[in-house]
Formats: C-alpha cells, structure tokens, sequence
C-alpha cells in the first residue's frame, strides 16, 4: 500500500499532530482512525477548541449534569470535563508515545489563559494539571509571555513536559529556549532523570503575516506580504539547531535530555490568495512538529508537495526580509508584540465563553 503524504511527510522527521481534541474524536476511533491514516502522533486543546465543541452538541450534557450533584462552579466543572477528556486521549496515544520513546505522542492541555501574566499561578497549576492528569504523554502548555518563561523554566526542573505556546517573536523564542535548558540543568543538578522530559516550542505562524499583510497594505507595499510568517520560522528553526549542539548541550544529552522541537502552529492559510498548504510545504523538517487543522490535514493529503528539508532553504533572504520590512515602514517587534498580546486575550475570551457555555449548559440540565 503506497504511504500518504502525510507519512512521509513524518519519514523526514516531522511529527504530524491534530490541533483539535474533542470527546467524539477520542470516543468514536477517530482519533485512531488518524493515528493510522494520517500520521497523526499528537493533539492539542485550547480554550477555543473546547468552548466549540462545548456549545455544539450534546458531548457533555451527562457529565455536567452528574457535576451538578458535588459543584456549580463553572471553572470547576470546566476541568472536571477537559481533564476526563485529556486522559483519554493520552491513553489513545499512547502506543505513539511508546514507538518513540518518549519522545512524541503527546497530548496538550493549556493553563487558564488568564494567568498568562502569573509566573506563579502558571507554575502552580501547571504541575496540578500532570498531577489530575498523571499519563507520562501529556504536556501543559504554558504561553511564552515574559512572564511564563520562569515558570517554563520551573517545571521542567520539575521533571514536567511542557508545551510552550503563543510564541511569536524570534528573542521571546530565545528566552524559551534558554529557560528549557536552565530547567534541565536544574533537574539534572538535583538528581532528577531529564530523559522523562519532553517539550516543544509552539511558534505561531499565520498569524504573524495576517498582521504584516495588513501593515504593508496601508503601506502600499504587496510585494512583501506573505513573507513574513516563513522567514520568522525559519530563523528560529536556525537558533534552534545552534542551541541544540555545543557543550552544553552535549552535557545534558549524555544525561538523556531531549531537544525542544519547534512546533508549528497556527498553519491554515487565513489569506485565501495564498496556498492553502503554504505553512506546511515551507517547513517542513527534522526534529520539528506541524499541527494542523482538519481542513490542513485533508488539502496536504490531497496535494501537499514535499520538495526536502525546506525550513532549512532561504535564511539568508529571510534575514533581508526583516531589513526590508524596516525599511518599509513595519517594525518587526511591534508585529510579534502585537500578536502576542491578541493571542492571550483571543484565548482568554474564549475561556470566559467557555465559562459562559458551562453556566448556560448548567442551569438548562438543572430546569429540565
């Protein structure tokens, strides 16, 4: 049987995971139908993920309603549902996570947006979470703001996996990255086996041209649109292979470390004049991981064209992109900033309707 783009798209080392965990697709085989036909290895939830699948249907009627009976409180119910949820796609996976070691088949589950700029409440219920979790397959995502970077740097030296989403700019990316092995150092410092830590670094694509493209458009200036998303992911994935070698790195791999692979997210085309597998096709690489949309998933696989390690082609023009973009009047720091600050409150309002679902979802099952 001829293999899909898909796996071999994850022949060249890139891991393929689902950006959409919902109770039916665990509960119904969809998740495994994934695993098989479309190299899935990995999902992720978000608060915007569960508010839908939330308010769509009838999922979590029973187990709201069964809540009712110990709790009213909204967030409470919320954690209750989502953590049900997260273990059972952690053990769907599980098999993934064995194959490779530890080293992918994992699933992510995101602290409350709203302690995105709490360096201790995002620690605190970051390892809460493993805690009510407890599957050696689950990551925590906690967001790459400044003040997330210490508690990142906190939970690994714990000996937890963690998701770091929300990272948009090339020196907060950095700041990740650091705080991941000062973590490490940390643990391997104080006993504890690194080789039982895993993490990514969630680098946010299509959001950073969405807010360029509008920039350039006021400017004027198209022939740079469409630009910059790439470049940004590509000079990351370059401080990523510097980091990721030397001494010191080689120190904490002899003690079983793990790299920290960049993580692509956010990779449908929001612009429909673009490709709509354009996030896919120019990033593909070693030691990375593409997590995509069903809409993504199905267009790669109908025609997704892999050309080689393309995340490693055009650094030197991505480095120009950034002067250009200088020189045309869009300032690099004040578009990832930007988007930064957009993701945290898209997510955080989301939570709140989430929150506002649970209490809708809440008083119609105590009327009936």
């Amino acid at each position: 049987m001829a293999k899909s783009r898909l796996h071999k798209l994850a022949d060249r080392g890139q891991s393929i995971w689902f950006d959409t965990l919902s109770r039916d697709l665990v509960h119904t085989g969809e998740l495994k139908r994934m695993m098989d036909e479309d190299a899935v290895t990995g999902v992720t939830s978000n608060p915007t993920i569960f508010q839908k699948a939330l308010t769509q249907g009838m999922a979590y009627d029973e187990q709201i309603k069964a809540c009712l009976d110990e709790t009213d409180d909204a967030k409470e119910i919320f954690f209750r549902l989502a953590l049900d949820d997260i273990r059972d796609a952690c053990d769907v996976l599980r098999p993934a996570w064995e194959a490779a070691g530890g080293a992918d088949g994992f699933v992510s589950m995101e602290v409350e947006p709203g302690i995105a700029y709490d360096t201790e409440q995002s620690f605190e219920q970051a390892m809460w979470i493993h805690e009510q979790v407890d599957r050696p397959n689950l990551m925590v995502k906690i967001p790459g703001t400044v003040a997330g970077v210490p508690a990142i740097e906190d939970a690994t030296a714990k000996g937890k996996s963690i998701n770091i989403t929300l990272i948009f700019s090339l020196e907060r990316y950095k700041a990740v990255v650091e705080a991941y092995l000062r973590g490490l150092e940390r643990l391997v410092a104080s006993g504890g086996d690194p080789s039982k830590v895993a993490s990514v670094a969630s680098f946010f694509v299509s959001r950073v041209d969405t807010e360029a493209d509008k920039r350039l458009e006021a400017l004027g200036n198209t022939k740079l649109q469409g630009k910059l998303a790439i470049a940004n992911a590509k000079l990351a994935y370059q401080h990523y292979l510097r980091e990721f070698a030397g001494p010191r790195w080689e120190f904490l791999a002899g003690k079983g470390a793990r790299t920290q692979p960049c993580l692509w997210a956010s990779t449908s085309t929001k612009t429909p004049a673009y490709r709509d597998v354009i996030y896919v096709e120019e990033l593909i690489g070693p030691d990375t991981v593409n997590t995509m949309p069903l809409e993504t998933i199905e267009a790669f696989q109908d025609h997704g064209e892999i050309r080689g390690d393309t995340v490693l082609e055009g650094i030197d023009e991505a480095q120009q992109l950034l002067a250009d973009l200088r020189e045309a009047g869009v300032e690099y720091d004040d578009v990832v900033e930007t988007v930064e600050a957009e993701g945290v409150q898209k997510f955080s309002d989301s939570f709140e309707e989430l929150l506002d679902g649970i209490r809708s979802k809440r008083s119609a099952l105590a009327a009936a």
